[in-house]
C-alpha cells in the first residue's frame, strides 16, 4: 500500500531529482538492483518520458508532478494506492488527463485505489464502492452507481443535488 498526496509538490523532495525520487522505494525494496530500467518504466507507465528523470520537481507542472508521485507509490508494487485529493490541485483539463491515468492504471496494473475526495466525479469516475461522511460518520455506502442515482441518505442527496454530474 503506498499514499499519494493531495500536494505532489510538498511531499516530493525539492532536492532530489525525479529519477531519485521515484526510486527511494526501489532503493529500499531491491537494494542490489538498478534502478533506472525501473525508473524509466514507471514513468514511462504514467505518462512521461525518461528524461524527466533528470528534472527536479519545482521544474514540473501540478500534473507532471502528480504522475511522478503515482510512479513512486507504484514503484514498490503496491496494489493498493490511497490517492487524497487526487485532482484537487489541477486545472480542469489536466485533471481529466490524471483520472483517464487513474482509469487506465486500474485497467493494466491491477491497482485498486482508496479516494479521499470531496470531487464527485472523481469518484464516481474511479471507483465501484462509495462511502459518505458527514463530520467523519459515514451516512451512506454501497456501488457508486446506486448511491449516486439514488440516494437515501438526506445530506447525501443535498450533496449529489449541488453539483452538476
Amino acid at each position: 500500500m503506498q499514499i499519494v498526496f493531495q500536494d505532489p509538490f510538498g511531499s516530493l523532495n525539492p532536492r532530489l531529482l525525479v529519477g531519485d525520487c521515484v526510486a527511494e522505494g526501489l532503493r529500499v525494496h531491491e537494494p542490489k538492483a538498478d534502478p533506472e530500467p525501473r525508473i524509466t518504466e514507471l514513468l514511462n507507465s504514467v505518462g512521461l518520458e525518461a528524461s524527466f528523470a533528470q528534472r527536479y520537481p519545482h521544474e514540473l507542472s501540478g500534473g507532471q508532478r502528480q504522475r511522478v508521485a503515482l510512479a513512486r507509490a507504484m514503484a514498490v508494487g503496491a496494489k493498493l494506492i490511497v490517492l487524497d485529493e487526487p485532482t484537487s490541485a489541477l486545472d480542469a483539463h489536466v485533471a481529466v488527463q490524471i483520472v483517464t491515468l487513474l482509469q487506465h492504471l486500474q485497467i493494466t496494473k491491477g491497482l485498486s485505489y482508496i479516494i479521499v475526495s470531496h470531487d464527485l466525479a472523481v469518484i464516481k469516475a474511479l471507483s465501484q464502492q462509495v462511502l459518505v461522511l458527514k463530520e467523519g460518520i459515514v451516512v451512506e455506502q454501497g456501488k457508486t452507481t446506486e448511491v449516486f442515482s439514488a440516494p437515501q441518505n438526506i445530506y447525501t442527496q443535498e450533496l449529489m443535488a449541488s453539483c452538476y454530474l
